[in-house]
């Protein structure tokens, strides 16, 4: 009887010295300082270098933003191999808010294993879906969608007293883009740019909404219309308390806009002719008075050309150190971007103001200085949150993602007061400290924990801090009947606690998303 031979032997002979072990097995050898290193690849490991991103996740959907935003997407497909809409727009989220400034910077995404599955995607998109996505939104419903949700992160905060500043931003292009045109543009003459007209509550630093314009319509009256519709809009009870906007605004036809609809304001005018004859007249008049930080300020009535109406202006001075005397004209523009200096006067630098309001020099004089506040946040917004980048030829992909970076950098701008109230951090700041943090995902039966590592100096603070929000998000109310708009409203309450002090400030909650 022929023997039969056992294909499965007891003892299998081991791998060959040949054999090459698999990805996650393979090892390195480095010799360092502190002695000789085995360094182990585990590609397949759930890990993220954003280990902190699940608290923002978790303040996204108790505050019912991000499903809203999904939900209302003008963007649908008919493809079998389509993405999912939250795929794409979860992918552009993580990468505005992780500082991607061109749309090629979302592939850096793809080596996330965690994030991505806690904001309820299925995969991360490539860039080149990202940007058909886009172009497959119509401009108009896309419009009308980022502006929806614009107004739903803000309106209960309209119900106290703010202020509106408006200002327009330039943003340079270098390839062939729609709209690209050789106008205002003083940090780089003569290269073609467009232009972002923006709209700020002012001290909360939050955007209400943007205009991308060819590079040209720098003019205020290109942001007209954008402010008209945005007052418009409100009720009475809304409206800001003061609009405020630099020289550019100081025109006719803005203010007249702003008068037939009974709406405070304060502009910054052109030192032209006429103005600087008021300023040589009063500059050796008495009457000036203290308003703080060196600056003296008077008050007169003017009407130049063109004007309808005569109205009320304040001039301010201070005295020029010599130094900035000596200081010469860069671009052509003043070294002190505030005032202008009066050569034929005394040393002083002057601005004049041009305002509807009825309050004292010092009000008034307080109340421009703190747009200086506000100038930082165009300057973040366009520095750090890709306002200057996102380019495509077409226009209409440039406007959507200007507001759809506004909408991230409100909802950033949220989270981050959530955790620290007492201060405002921007993105330079406020990325590394509150998203940064090596994280690795366990499972044990059904349980599913993230073992976190924070490296900033400032861990157990943030660790404090984060535990506390987590807590009050626990605690919001559930019932369907208000859930939404009013977990919402208990966010502001508790981000902005500091402007509303211990007044108990309760914000109403209202059908925001009709």
């Amino acid at each position: 009887m022929a023997s039969v031979r056992n294909p499965c032997p007891p003892h299998p002979e081991g791998e060959s010295p040949q054999a090459s072990p698999g990805a996650s097995e393979r090892t390195a050898s480095v010799d360092t300082y502190a002695g000789r290193v085995q360094i182990r690849w585990a590609p397949d490991e759930e890990v993220t270098p954003l280990g902190q991103l699940p608290f923002l996740i978790d303040f996204l959907k108790q505050g019912g933003l991000f499903d809203a935003f999904v939900e209302g997407a003008p963007l649908s497909y008919s493809s079998n191999n389509r993405p999912r809409v939250r795929d794409v727009l979860g992918t552009l989220l993580l990468a505005i808010l992780s500082g991607a400034r061109r749309y090629m910077h979302v592939n850096v995404l793809r080596h996330d294993a965690v994030n991505p599955r806690l904001l309820g995607m299925q995969r991360v998109c490539s860039d080149d879906s990202v940007r058909r996505a886009i172009a497959r939104m119509d401009e108009k419903e896309a419009t009308g969608w980022l502006r929806k949700h614009l107004e739903r992160s803000l309106r209960p905060l309209w119900q106290q007293p703010w202020v509106l500043d408006i200002d327009t931003s330039v943003k340079p292009v270098y390839g062939h883009q729609e709209g690209a045109q050789v106008g205002y543009n003083p940090h780089k003459p003569g290269r073609a740019s467009l232009v972002v007209h923006s709209y700020l509550m002012g001290e909360l630093r939050l955007v209400l909404d943007t205009e991308v314009e060819p590079g040209k319509q720098v003019h205020s009256m290109y942001s007209l219309p954008g402010l008209e519709r945005l007052l418009d809009g409100m009720q009475p009870q809304e409206r800001p308390a003061l609009v405020r906007g630099d020289r550019h605004y100081g025109t006719e036809r803005v203010m007249v806009a702003l008068e037939e609809r009974g709406q405070d304001y304060l502009f910054r005018l052109i030192l032209r002719p006429r103005v600087k004859a008021l300023v040589a007249r009063l500059a050796s008049e008495g009457g000036w008075q203290k308003v703080g930080r060196g600056w003296e300020a008077t008050e007169s009535k003017l009407q130049l050309q063109g004007w309808t109406r005569v109205r009320r202006v304040v001039l301010l001075r201070r005295q020029v150190r010599e130094r900035k005397q000596a200081e010469p004209k860069q671009h052509g523009q003043l070294p002190l971007p505030f005032t202008e200096v009066v050569e034929a006067g005394p040393k002083y630098e002057y601005g004049v103001l041009v305002t509807s309001l009825q309050d004292e020099r010092l009000t008034v004089a307080q109340l421009y200085r703190d747009r200086a506040d506000v100038e930082n946040a165009f300057d973040e917004l366009k520095n750090q949150w890709g306002w200057g980048g996102f380019m495509t030829q077409d226009l209409k992909r440039t406007r959507i993602m200007v507001r759809m970076n506004a909408l991230f950098y409100n909802w950033w701008s949220v989270y981050a007061r959530m955790i620290d109230p007492d201060t405002r951090r921007e993105a330079k700041t406020s990325r590394p400290m509150m998203m940064d943090g090596v994280a690795r995902v366990t499972r044990h039966g059904r349980q599913t924990t993230l073992v976190l590592t924070i490296a900033h100096s400032a861990a157990a603070r943030l660790r404090e801090s984060f535990e506390e929000m987590a807590r009050f998000l626990r605690e919001l109310p559930t019932a369907p009947q208000l859930a939404e708009a009013e977990r919402w409203c208990r966010i502001l309450e508790r981000a902005y606690k500091k402007y509303y002090g211990d007044r108990g400030l309760r914000l109403t909650a209202r059908p925001l998303l009709a």
